[in-house]
């Protein structure tokens, strides 16, 4: 069981980036998928996520109307679309998978992790 987290790079303040993260290895469709991210010198923190059926999503409150979360059962990826960027998004992003009927926004709820892709908002 694998998760790959990529698109993350280098971009401006204000700019978008769209993080994906594709599961291999069991169909995750029955999952709830998270995004947690680690910014420089701090906590793991949470971002977003979404429940199976993508009818439900969470988001931490700095993120809110700037990132979407979304997903594509049948190509087992999870997206995270991040919109007008700030400096303070700056971090290693990872992605993570578990069973469950309701978006989990703790991290040791989840026990499938990805290795994280990095992102990072100039001023």
């Amino acid at each position: 069981v694998q998760l790959q987290a990529s698109g993350g790079g280098l971009v401006q303040a204000g700019d978008s980036l769209r993080l994906s993260c594709a599961a291999s290895g069991r169909t995750f469709s029955n999952y709830v998928k998270g995004w947690f991210r680690l910014p420089p010198g701090k906590e793991r923190e949470f971002v977003a996520a979404i429940d199976w059926s993508g009818g439900s999503t969470l988001y931490a409150d700095s993120v809110k109307g700037r990132f979407t979360i979304s997903r594509d059962n049948a190509q087992n990826i999870v997206y995270l679309q991040m919109n007008s960027l700030k400096p303070e998004d700056t971090a290693v992003y990872y992605c993570a998978a578990e069973v469950g009927a309701t978006p989990y926004i703790r991290a040791y709820d989840y026990d499938y992790w990805g290795q994280g892709t990095q992102v990072t908002v100039s001023s």
